[in-house]
Order: structure tokens, then C-alpha cells, then sequence
């Protein structure tokens, strides 16, 4: 049996857009608070009836939430521009290479604006 599961974390931090036109309100210092979804697909292990423990999932989530965490986003090297789709990108890149079950991060910028990045 294959499955998709999907877990929600979250984490504070500050930013700017730097290449947003001029006057462009996101171009000041302000600040979200994210979630990030991801998912993975997978095929559930008949001996334990689960795909992937969640704990294990948090212990991979937590060098990238210490990264991003209360920081100033464009001060972190590939998001010097941070925006959604950046900041989607550069979670996805960190983590595919140690969670290859990965199949999209969505990133929540507020609680009605996401994106969501599948690789490419």
C-alpha cells in the first residue's frame, strides 16, 4: 500500500524583497510567520503499518528550521531574494538529497498565500 503524508511545521523570520519594483511595500524589513508542508509519497511497511515516523521526520525538519528560525532570511546564502518560491526551493534542495520520498513543499508566507515546489 502506498501513501502520501504530509506534515506541517512552522518558524518565524524576517525579510525584504530587494527586486520587487520601487515603492513596493516588500520592499521594507517585515516579517511571517511560515508554515511549511511536506510530502512525501511512499509504500507503508506491513511490519510496522506506517510509512515513516514522524519523529524522524521532525529530527530531519530541525537543521533547517535551526537555519531559517528567527532569522533575517536574506542574510542566509541562495535567499539574498526570499521570496516564496525561493524559500520553497531552497527547503526542497535541503532536504531531497536526506529525504528522497520528498514530493512537494508548500510554504505558507500568510494563511491565505502559498506556494508549492515539486523539484525541476
Amino acid at each position: 500500500m502506498n501513501v502520501r503524508l504530509i506534515h506541517e511545521f512552522r518558524f518565524e523570520a524576517a525579510h525584504r524583497l530587494p527586486r520587487v519594483p520601487e515603492g513596493h511595500k516588500c520592499s521594507r524589513l517585515h516579517g511571517h510567520s511560515f508554515k511549511v508542508e511536506l510530502s512525501l509519497d511512499g509504500a507503508v511497511n506491513p511490519d510496522t503499518g506506517w510509512f515513516i515516523d514522524f519523529g524522524d521526520l521532525a529530527d530531519i525538519w530541525a537543521p533547517v528550521y535551526n537555519e531559517l528560525d528567527h532569522r533575517y532570511l536574506n542574510d542566509i546564502p541562495g535567499l539574498e531574494n526570499p521570496t516564496s518560491e525561493v524559500l520553497s526551493a531552497w527547503i526542497w534542495h535541503r532536504l531531497k538529497p536526506i529525504l528522497p520520498s520528498l514530493k512537494r513543499v508548500t510554504l505558507f508566507e500568510t494563511c491565505d498565500a502559498r506556494c508549492e515546489y515539486e523539484g525541476g
